[in-house]
């Protein structure tokens, strides 16, 4: 597990310094903004689509041979890319194409190192693995950030290409070293069951397993599956009204600080550190965490909707960065509690899929989210944007959770059962008269 975490912040760090500079590229080569967003939406594009193929095919390979030719494969555009810029051929069809590319290898490659961190550890560690994971993720991020501004500065943009790309083979290197946990041995990859006619037990005893070659109802699996447990709908719901009427500070903050607060620029870059740094505590607060449930995520998400609409009523920046902190901390710590519940409470065999249903909900929400929110400031306020979408995620979840009270109690409330009695001898007489 020490082995895999530095990986990961090493392969964090170097994914950081790609996407710090991938939008400057676009614009360098194509001077359009509309073509920023464009290859943005390619590259997420197969999330959307292929999501759940992905997973499917996670649950079906081993998991260590795909987690290593993926992380290769990745590490192959980004050298590609870096050539390209060097050699001055790199133009928009091309990298339209390297961003497809890179989304649709990223279908497997998210799922399955995922799961393969879960491995390394007992499954009672699982939920501190994936914290560990959370704070990985922003430290790499706070790294890879301050690394682009140096390697672009001084070695060119075609340096953070190489330097994720020398990230990836370093991940790809120390996979084949990982040792699995007991429990995670027999879960490394092979075919699919699936239930089917085929299923029936002979004379001779129950039928074997079928197993599923095709990818394809595989993922048809994984989605009836996601849809036939009530905690991971509600986690779904909770999640993604989560994303797309808040949690996008990068966007809603930077406009209440450059518009209403009118704040410089460089304002908005504290905020962003504190953000980041938040996110880190949240991260080492939620490795406390034994048995995360839906009902946690629910109560923080409902925590992060009032406090970032007390962040759209702040008068100004202080009171804004005291703020900024709990939101953090509260996202930080609801993203891990989230991630524990989807990753532990299906069965192993299903939980590629699982991941997968995910990132394709995932992929939806988060390209919903940013221009919903633009429309919202452009025509409400940055302000009524943020107290609007925070009020609206509580209320949601209040509503959402005496609900399942309400369901819950009348599923619990025994039905009287009227037992028929001996008629007494007065009665008898009564009625034969």
């Amino acid at each position: 597990m020490r082995r895999w975490s530095v990986a990961n912040l090493v392969s964090n760090a170097g994914t950081w310094m790609q996407l710090t500079v991938q939008n400057l590229l676009v614009l360098q080569v194509t001077g359009s903004a509309a073509a920023t967003g464009l290859s943005l939406a390619v590259q997420a594009g197969p999330g959307l689509l292929l999501g759940v193929l992905g997973g499917a095919a996670v649950d079906r390979w081993p998991r260590k041979v795909t987690a290593a030719v993926s992380q290769g494969v990745l590490g192959l555009v980004a050298f590609s890319t870096a050539a390209l810029i060097g050699l001055d051929l790199l133009s928009m069809p091309v990298l339209l194409l390297l961003a497809a590319v890179t989304g649709i290898v990223n279908t497997i490659d998210g799922p399955a190192t995922a799961l393969l961190g879960n491995d390394l550890v007992p499954e009672k560690d699982v939920p501190s693995a994936i914290a560990l994971g959370s704070m990985v993720h922003s430290a790499g991020r706070l790294t890879g950030t301050a690394l682009a501004a140096v390697a672009v500065g001084t070695l060119g943009t075609s340096s953070a290409y190489v330097a994720n790309g020398l990230s990836f083979l370093f991940v790809a290197a120390v996979i084949p070293t990982l040792k699995p946990a007991a429990h995670a041995r027999g879960e490394q990859g092979g075919t699919i069951p699936v239930r089917g006619p085929s299923r029936r037990p002979t004379a001779k005893g129950p039928a074997p397993a079928v197993r599923e070659d095709a990818a394809s109802s595989g993922a048809r699996a994984g989605l009836s599956y996601f849809m036939s447990r009530p905690r991971l709908v509600a986690l779904a719901g909770i999640t993604g009204l989560s994303s797309v009427f808040g949690r996008n500070y990068q966007l809603t903050l930077a406009v209440l600080v450059v518009g209403p607060m009118h704040a410089q620029e460089s304002d908005f870059g504290l905020v962003s550190t504190v953000l980041a740094v938040g996110g880190v505590l949240g991260a080492l607060l939620a490795g406390r965490l034994l048995n995360p449930t839906v009902r946690l995520v629910g109560v923080l998400a409902a925590c992060g909707g009032l406090l970032q609409a007390a962040a759209g009523l702040s008068p100004g920046l202080v009171v804004l960065v005291l703020l900024v902190i709990p939101m953090a901390v509260v996202e930080s710590v609801s993203d891990t509690a989230g991630a524990t519940v989807l990753q532990t409470d299906p069965s192993p065999q299903m939980r590629g899929r699982v991941l997968g249903v995910w990132r394709s909900a995932g992929t939806a929400w988060g390209l919903a989210g940013p221009p919903l929110l633009g429309l919202l400031m452009e025509f409400a306020g940055a302000r009524v944007t943020l107290v609007s979408g925070g009020l609206l995620i509580a209320g949601a979840v209040v509503c959402g959770g005496l609900r399942h009270r309400s369901l819950t109690r009348r599923r619990t409330v025994p039905t009287p059962v009227l037992v028929p009695t001996a008629p007494t001898p007065q009665a008898a007489l009564s009625h034969a008269s």
